[in-house]
């Protein structure tokens, strides 16, 4: 069938030989802008949420969907007429009842503007108005025409401006009468409707903001490697089974296109697209899907492709087999051209990325000269032009800044205007580079982000991570600076990051529609689509709980502590957990994940059985195996540290965490067995417990995922827990509250917030015994001075205030038992109340959320959930503009107790350099002193990924510190400026002398 075929990418470029789906290209914009009744400004229709315009109940002069016929022409798109066939079948899945497809007296009439008869023949009779609509990208119109052709009473008509934008409005109803985007990958069952009516009016969903939208499936192997090809078949490609092949692409597709996006990279890790299956770039085009390849993989053609055929000193086209344009470049542009053509003689709609990195996503094995990348980049051109037979500029092509390649830029290399020039985060959520306003270009801007991750600092893989308060900062970010081109995801597996990928691309569709504020309601939508209405107020609360803890740390980063040395250089400990026992830190987060998975199990338990797959693929199983996850990690380490003290309770710890071992084991055999009938036997087997283990999978293992040969291993405990030899004898044992165990109690205040202090008595023996605590003063106590241990008991230790002398004071508890007597030291410091104000120093220390400013002076936006532990503060708007002299502060007001120097850290979002400046500032100050200013990127770099960035990134804040020198006890004033846009402040924490190590910082000081 014949394509049209116009430019994929770029406002006003000229006609190109590749097919699309959009007859009209010009400066994308909202249908709707400017007139306040949400209708067309411009005369176009009503510019509507998904599925708005229709009802569950009747409405007068509304059109009965239930029993009406869905017709298309066949000489639309083919992935129009498919399209239509899924509408048939979601009506279906919803009523029960299956639609025709030749026309009736009521019809659903299915078709492109300019493509298909039905549609055209309307128009052309004045019966279809299509203002607002035609020529636009992607846009679709949803409306009930009275009376369109003979022998019809009543149409809903559904077209689009181009064939995607008639898909999109085609799947636009399928998910306004309930069927998730997800029914298939998730199997979410729709509630069933016995009717369906649609509103009289015009509607459409409006014109995307960004014009490539799309994911990334990537690092694939073992969960989606293992299941694909086990549920679909194998490849196709004679030697290798592992390829993805066209059936699994298909519903790849679908849920793309569900989705509203138009764009994939397909999977890359042992697979080559083209060869897996000869079908597949035809199914793509069917589908009406845009191709792309990943920032690795230049001109059409993915990396295994080369590494299939070209071998050491040889490849098929004459050369070394070196994947280096320096040493083998005529053999490179053999293999190029031969990409371009296939692109050109299979007619599939494609955007090409040019430039080159080294084979195995790595750096230019050449090194990065700009001489050289421009000379590839001169030459990629050149046989765009010469194969196509056109100018470059008429083919859509994109340069991915990535990793080391955003070197080239920085240092003045620019690919021709017409290229869109792709910025990307990180690779852990935080956007390395935004467009400048000085420098716009005509094929614009696009970015890559990413919900998956393999490389430096750890691999996260297994479940969702993300914090979609975090996401929304990043992707409004972009949107603000002006970066609309394409937007592009690594979603992994896919399956397993439906939330941040459906978010990524809906925010990209509409970034307006989804302001922060309005987070909390895209939740609930996500969730009534997905679970109901009866429940989706809960789920949305429990899916914001799950993004801020998970957001935390990375859950395969639960065996690493990161440290300072003496010297200030980062230190990895792979055998220690990085939450603390001080604080009560490690029981405290691993309760608020245990409180989570009940909260997921009650709503569980509410739904219907049809529904119980879908929870436990979508939410169930992320929560309860997380969960599990930091109960199996407590057990662990508390093991470990009882181990070094004799505890006899240490081998019960040990068995707890071997029980949550096979725990982790058994959740994922549900998934694998148990859930939908096991249809996704193999895929929920992603290691993360055993990162870390150097003696069992070798040098790799700080960062890369347990395997062998490149075949995942099965999780083991690592660290491995300790089991030791516990005497008949019974034996005395105290351990003191507190990280160090030093046989001091952490310092009592009347203003503290932190967990009350505790000791606890413990037996190194069999045999229980009796013990008694006694206390040299009568204003220090303990809630159980007497009793009977027979492995350990809790003890919590207070002061009565009301007896206490003024000031500090000491005493010691003396406990008693089986052995020698235990002397612990306790300290109460009773400050005068007179004058205290504000944040009140208690333990040496004041911790103060951001969000607790007395005042905030300029524009502030409140970031509700996007700290680690609470809100964060960031100044508005994003970019900037205020005068150097006029800067946004927020100001706290703190007692501290005593003169002398003090320190200031502050806690905030890892963030890069962003702008385009050097650093990225902020400034503290006390009281009238000067503000000291901080770049809070020093030494790291968030190209090349060193340690000092990997620190940032894993525990997901950056700790910067400044000093200050406190003349007085008394009520202070400290003073948070804003230097930069973009900085995210979380928390600040007033070392006074007493600040002792935590992952999150202590509990928030009481405030008077």
């Amino acid at each position: 069938m014949s394509v049209r075929r116009r430019t994929v990418l770029g406002a006003g470029v000229a006609a190109v030989q590749v097919p699309v789906l959009s007859p009209g290209a010009g400066v994308v914009r909202a249908v709707g802008d400017g007139d306040g009744d949400g209708n067309g400004g411009d005369g176009g229709p009503r510019v509507t949420d998904p599925g708005a315009y229709l009802s569950f109940t009747s409405v007068g002069g509304a059109f009965p969907l239930v029993g009406a016929p869905v017709v298309v022409s066949a000489d639309d798109h083919p992935g129009v007429v498919r399209v239509a066939g899924d509408l048939r079948d979601d009506i279906e899945r919803v009523t029960g009842m299956r639609p025709g497809d030749t026309v009736a007296r009521r019809v659903v009439l299915v078709g492109t503007i300019g493509r298909s008869p039905l549609i055209d023949g309307l128009v052309a009779a004045g019966r279809l108005d299509v203002s607002g609509v035609r020529g636009r990208w992607e846009t679709s119109l949803q409306t009930v025409v009275e009376h369109p052709m003979p022998g019809v009473e009543k149409a809903f008509v559904i077209a689009g401006s181009d064939p995607r934008g008639t898909i999109f409005g085609a799947y636009d109803v399928s998910y306004g009468i309930g069927v998730s985007p997800w029914y298939w990958w998730d199997d979410v069952p729709p509630v069933h409707r016995d009717g369906v009516w649609v509103l009289p009016g015009r509607y459409t969903q409006g014109t995307p903001a960004v014009r490539y939208r799309g994911f990334f499936v990537n690092d694939e192997n073992p969960a989606l490697g293992t299941w694909a090809p086990a549920h679909f078949g194998p490849g196709k490609a004679p030697g290798y089974p592992g390829g993805f092949n066209a059936d699994f692409y298909a519903r790849v597709f679908e849920v793309l296109l569900r989705l509203k996006g138009n764009y994939l990279w397909p999977a890359v890790w042992g697979r080559a697209f083209a060869e897996d299956d000869p079908e597949n770039h035809r199914r793509a085009a069917a589908y009406g899907v845009v191709m792309g390849t990943s920032h690795e993989a230049p001109m059409m053609r993915g990396i295994e492709e080369w590494n299939r055929h070209a071998g050491s000193g040889t490849d098929p086209y004459g050369g070394t087999g070196e994947w280096s344009y320096l040493r083998n470049p005529e053999a490179l542009r053999a293999y190029w051209r031969a990409g371009i053509q296939r692109m050109v003689d299979q007619g599939f709609e494609g955007v090409v990325t040019l430039g080159m990195r080294g084979n195995g996503d790595t750096g230019l094995p050449d090194g990065d000269g700009i001489e050289l990348m421009q000379e590839i980049i001169a030459a990629q051109r050149q046989i765009i032009e010469e194969v196509t037979g056109r100018p470059a500029a008429e083919t859509p092509q994109v340069w991915t800044l990535y990793k080391e390649v955003q070197r080239y830029w920085d240092r003045g290399l620019r690919a021709p205007d017409d290229v869109t020039v792709v910025l990307t985060d990180d690779n852990w959520g935080n956007i390395r580079k935004h467009p400048s306003p000085e420098e716009p270009r005509g094929g614009g801007y696009g970015l890559y982000y990413h919900f998956d991750y393999v490389g430096a600092g750890r691999n996260y893989k297994w479940v969702d991570t993300a914090n979609l308060r975090n996401v929304w900062d990043q992707l409004h970010q972009a949107h603000a600076y002006g970066n609309h081109g394409l937007w592009v995801a690594n979603v992994g597996d896919l399956k397993g990051n439906e939330l941040p990928t459906e978010f990524f691309l809906d925010y990209a569709w509409n970034p307006e529609r989804w302001d922060f504020d309005r987070l909390g309601e895209w939740e609930r939508r996500y969730a009534s689509q997905n679970f109901g209405a009866a429940v989706a107020g809960d789920v949305a609360e429990l899916l914001a709980s799950y993004g801020q803890l998970q957001a935390r740390r990375k859950p395969e980063l639960l065996n690493r502590r990161i440290t300072l040395s003496g010297t200030g250089a980062v230190v990895y400990d792979d055998e220690q957990t990085p939450f603390h026992f001080g604080h009560r830190e490690l029981e405290r987060v691993t309760e608020e994940w245990r409180e989570l998975g009940r909260r997921a199990a009650r709503i569980g338990r509410r739904l219907p059985e049809a529904a119980q797959d879908a929870w436990f693929e979508l939410v169930g199983y992320e929560v309860a195996a997380t969960a599990n996850l930091y109960a199996l990690r407590e057990a662990e380490f508390t093991n470990l540290r009882y181990a070094r003290q004799g505890r006899a309770a240490t081998n019960d710890r040990a068995t707890e965490a071997e029980q949550g071992l096979q725990r982790d084991l058994d959740l994922a055999d549900r998934f694998n067995s148990g859930v939908a009938g096991g249809k996704w036997r193999g895929f929920q087997s992603q290691p993360h417990i055993d990162y870390g283990d150097v003696d069992r999978y070798g040098p790799n293992a700080p960062w890369q995922q347990p395997e062998k040969d490149n075949v995942a291993l099965p999780d083991v405990l690592f660290p491995a827990v300790r089991r030791i030899e516990v005497p008949e004898a019974a034996g005395l044992g105290v351990s003191v509250d507190g990280e160090d165990d030093s046989g001091t109690l952490p310092p009592f205040s009347p203003y503290q917030t932190r967990p009350q202090q505790y000791i606890e008595v413990f037996n190194r023996g069999r045999t229980p015994f009796d013990y008694r605590v006694d206390s040299s003063v009568p204003w220090l106590t303990v809630d159980r001075p007497r009793g009977r241990v027979t492995q350990q008991l809790r003890l919590e230790v207070r002061v009565d205030w009301s007896r206490a002398p003024g000031g500090r004071s000491e005493g010691t508890l003396t406990v008693s038992g089986a052995g020698e007597p235990v002397t612990v030291g306790c300290v109460a410091d009773q400050p005068s109340a007179r004058g205290l104000r504000g944040f009140v120093e208690a333990g040496g220390y004041v911790a103060i959320d951001a969000e607790h400013h007395d005042r905030a002076v300029g524009e502030w936006r409140r970031m509700t959930g996007i700290g680690r532990t609470g809100a964060g503060m960031t100044a508005w708007p994003v970019t900037g503009g205020w005068a150097p002299d006029a800067r946004p502060r927020l100001e706290y007001e703190v007692s501290l107790l005593a003169a002398g120097e003090v320190t200031v850290w502050a806690y905030l979002s890892p963030r890069n350099p962003a702008l385009g400046t050097s650093g990225l500032h902020y400034a503290v100050s006390f009281d009238g002193e000067e503000p000291q200013s901080v770049d809070i990127t020093a030494g790291a770099d968030d190209g090349l990924l060193n340690v000092v960035w990997a620190r940032n990134t894993s525990d997901n804040v950056n700790r910067s510190a400044t000093r200050h020198a406190i003349t007085r006890a008394g009520v202070h004033r400290l003073t948070f400026w804003a230097v930069d846009p973009t900085v995210v402040l979380q928390r600040l924490l007033i070392d006074t002398g007493g600040l002792t190590p935590t992952y999150l910082g202590p509990l928030e000081s009481r405030r008077l």
